[in-house]
């Protein structure tokens, strides 16, 4: 028996591993904790959150704002060439009715 440690029935080892076992899940979330940060973080990492100032979810459209954003895709196409200017007058008009 060790009267000497204080009296209990863990002894020094008992509280020496316990500290240790409260070290190691302390480091174990301190870690995930910087793993979730630099998966955040790092560059390219928000990817899903980078989009267009203007963008809306599909279906939802503001008022003209759908429409003008249909007319510059639209013209943005017959500048490349994409489209021949009948196309382009024919879809315009459909556009502005």
């Amino acid at each position: 028996m060790m009267w000497w440690w204080g009296g209990d029935h863990m002894g020094a080892g008992g509280w020496i591993g316990m500290v240790f076992m409260i070290l190691f899940w302390v480091a174990v979330v301190v870690a995930v904790v910087y793993l979730v940060r630099y998966l955040l973080t790092r560059p390219g990492g928000d990817r899903w959150q980078n989009r267009p100032p203007d963008w809306r979810e599909p279906g939802s459209s503001a008022s003209g704002q759908g429409k003008s954003d249909a007319l510059r895709i639209l013209e943005e196409r017959y500048a490349r060439g994409d489209i021949d200017q009948e196309e382009f007058q024919r879809r315009r008009a459909d556009l502005m009715s």
